[in-house]
């Protein structure tokens, strides 16, 4: 690793992740960093990327809304798989990338190396700027930037470069010449510095603009000046280098971690039979032969296991699907699913639900932080709230238990083989015992016995009118 390297040469690195601005294009009260994107906030793909670089340290440069963002950060670090504290840097006044390095200098000035991220590019890959440092070291530059080919750069600052390939500036698109504003390289915002060159290029930066900002691409030209090389690695897609600036951004990079999601689970043996309408959080797991069908949405830490079927149009959303289940047509939040179950069609499995092994829950059936056990039947209509329902039980039509009395919430239990008949209401608190059975339209209020039959109608009586 490229960390381990450099310790051994006495030349540690830190990562410096900007995250002050205030993202006004993106019309929010969110702050732009925290706008969730691939089931995490886009901050978190940054820290994520920082902390497999394995750096000597993590700095965080906030500024807007900056007590949000730190609380996001400290309370899903450990979520997010972050193995390195982040030391929170405050940029008092929004002036500018260069301003927000300045600040973060008393940071910076441990550590010989720099590489400097911008908080709205979560697209970019472990691979490519693992390479971008890899370059800085090979090339001994002084200072070396990540750049892209765009086939549309507006936007963006280009890349002008000399005879040789060298990198001489790089021009803001409001400043560039027609020649200038035609070039397709444009800069990133990712940079690997020398801190030392940094440091003074830094002093030397001056205000522009209307706004008055100092602009960290100036370092380049400045740590030229005084002698230092310049360098860039070209990133292998434009596709890395997006930055989120707007929801219209956000929506793009949405398609592409999507598809990148996709094509993993599909690498690793899962048939997606239309990937322009299936979707995965970055964090989903799908076991071999399982299969994805349109209009399937995964959410949040889904794990699916192997030779399932999902979908058509199932949303599931931080929970587990065992080996072999199927779930159709449904909605599954924050619940368990066991081997071998079938769900759906038009099933709600709510939180704290666990399912099976082997059971059913059928056409609009709802099931809210209760357990169905091994070969028990949920088939259609009913609502099972805050039960336990031991193994093969069936549970006929239109089966409600009742468990809530207007104050507190109350819960059923059901013994194993028990028959349930249709139209059954289960007062809760209440206790139906192994074996027995419940007569259709009854409304249970009692305990029923093992082995009984339960008989709770009111008397019919026919009337003939004269």
């Amino acid at each position: 690793m490229i960390a381990r390297e450099q310790g051994k040469t006495g030349s540690p690195f830190a990562v410096l992740v900007l995250a002050a601005g205030q993202g006004t294009r993106m019309v929010s009260a969110t702050p732009k960093v925290l706008h969730p994107l691939g089931g995490r906030p886009m901050i978190a793909y940054l820290l994520r990327l920082a902390n497999a670089l394995k750096p000597s340290a993590i700095g965080l440069v906030v500024g807007h809304q900056e007590e949000l963002i730190r609380k996001e950060v400290a309370g899903s670090a450990k979520a997010w798989g972050l193995t390195r504290p982040v030391a929170f840097i405050r940029q008092k006044e929004l002036t500018g990338s260069g301003s927000a390095v300045v600040e973060a200098l008393p940071f910076l000035k441990k550590y010989r190396t720099a590489l400097v991220m911008c908080g709205d590019s979560p697209l970019l890959t472990f691979d490519t700027v693992y390479s971008l440092l890899g370059a800085h070291q090979r090339d001994k530059a002084q200072v070396t930037m990540l750049t892209a080919r765009m086939p549309n750069p507006k936007g963006y600052g280009r890349i002008v470069r000399g005879p040789h390939g060298e990198v001489l500036r790089v021009v803001e698109e409001t400043s560039a010449t027609p020649k200038e504003a035609a070039i397709t390289e444009v800069n990133s915002g990712t940079y690997c510095f020398e801190t030392a060159l940094l440091v003074s290029a830094l002093k030397q930066l001056r205000p522009q603009g209307p706004k008055q900002e100092r602009y960290l691409t100036d370092c380049l030209e400045i740590i030229q000046r005084q002698g230092g090389r310049a360098g860039a690695y070209l990133a292998p897609s434009h596709e890395e280098v997006l930055g989120i600036n707007s929801r219209v951004h956000l929506a793009q990079a949405e398609r592409v971690l999507n598809r990148r999601a996709l094509e993993r689970l599909m690498l690793s043996g899962v048939s997606v039979t239309d990937p322009a309408h299936t979707y995965a959080d970055s964090d989903v797991e799908v076991g071999q032969d399982s299969v994805l069908l349109p209009g399937t949405v995964l959410r949040g830490a889904t794990k699916i296991g192997s030779r399932c079927r999902i979908g058509p149009y199932a949303c599931i959303e931080n929970s587990s699907i065992g080996n072999e289940s199927s779930v159709a047509f449904s909605q599954v939040v924050d619940a368990r699913i066991l081997e071998k179950c079938s769900v759906g069609p038009f099933s709600n499995i709510r939180p704290g639900s666990v399912l099976g092994p082997r059971a059913k829950v059928g056409n609009f059936s709802e099931i809210k932080a209760s357990k169905i056990g091994f070969g028990s039947k949920v088939p259609h209509l009913s609502y099972i709230g805050d039960a336990e329902i031991a193994e093969d039980v069936n549970v006929g039509a239109g089966t409600i238990t009742c468990n809530y009395d207007g104050v507190e919430k109350h819960k059923t239990v059901i013994g194993p083989k028990a028959f349930i008949g249709s139209n059954v209401n289960l007062v809760a608190p209440v206790k139906v015992g192994r074996g027995a059975r419940i007569a259709a339209g009854s409304t249970v209020t009692e305990d029923v016995p093992e082995g009984a039959l339960a008989l709770a109608r009111a008397q019919q009586v026919n009337k003939i009118r004269k």
